[in-house]
C-alpha cells in the first residue's frame, strides 16, 4: 500500500493514521485497517511539509494555525472529521519520532475540536526489553487523558527493528484484531 494515498475501505467511520518515518511501524498501521470497513486517511509526517508550533497563540486553540503547510491544509480537516486517530511511530531514544511530535504539537491549534475522539498507538523498536516503551506509553497515556480521548489499544512491537522481524511477529495480528473491533 502506498502510505500517502487515501484509502477507501468501506464506510463505517473515519480513521486518521499518522505515520512518522518508519516502514516498520507503518506495516502495523496497515494491518490495523485491513478489513476494518473504514474510510482511512494516511498522513506520512516524515514526507510532509510541516512546521513546528511557534507558540504564537494566533489560533487561540481554535484555529486556524498561522502555518499553511500540510498539517493545516491536508491533515487537520481529516483529523477534525475522524472518529479515531492512530499514532504510528518508530521508537527513537525511548520516545516518538520528531515528525510525529511536530504533528502532536500542532494539535494546539484545534485543541477543543480534537477532544473526545478514539485513539490508538502503534510503535516499533529494536529493543525487546520490557522497559523499552515506558516513556512513549506514559506520554501517550497523558495525551489521551488531556485530549479526553478513548484509547482503543496499543501495539508495541518490541524487538522489531527490521521488516522481517515485524512480519514474523505477533504484532501485526494484534493490530488486525484491534482494527476488527473498531
Amino acid at each position: 500500500m502506498n502510505r500517502r494515498e487515501f484509502l477507501k475501505l468501506g464506510g463505517m467511520g473515519a480513521l486518521t493514521v499518522f505515520l512518522s518515518g518508519c516502514g516498520l511501524s507503518s506495516l502495523m498501521g496497515e494491518e490495523t485497517t485491513k478489513g476494518a470497513g473504514h474510510d482511512v486517511f494516511v498522513f506520512d509526517a516524515a514526507k510532509a511539509d510541516t512546521h513546528p508550533c511557534a507558540g504564537c497563540d494566533a489560533c487561540h486553540m481554535n484555529g486556524p494555525c498561522v502555518y499553511t503547510d500540510d498539517i493545516e491544509n491536508t491533515l487537520m480537516p481529516k483529523m477534525l472529521d475522524a472518529d479515531l486517530l492512530v499514532l504510528v511511530t518508530p521508537l527513537y531514544y525511548w520516545m516518538m519520532s520528531a515528525q510525529l511530535k511536530t504533528v502532536i504539537d500542532r494539535f494546539y491549534a484545534r485543541t477543543g475540536k480534537l477532544h473526545h475522539k478514539k485513539s490508538m498507538l502503534i510503535a516499533t523498536c529494536y529493543d525487546n526489553g520490557s522497559h523499552a516503551m515506558d516513556v512513549l506509553t506514559a506520554t501517550y497515556k497523558r495525551l489521551v487523558e488531556y485530549m479526553e480521548w478513548t484509547d482503543v489499544g496499543m501495539v508495541l512491537g518490541t524487538g522489531c527493528g527490521a521488516r522481517s522481524l515485524v512480519e514474523s511477529s505477533e504484532f501485526p495480528g494484534q493490530a488486525r484484531q484491534i482494527g476488527a473491533r473498531l
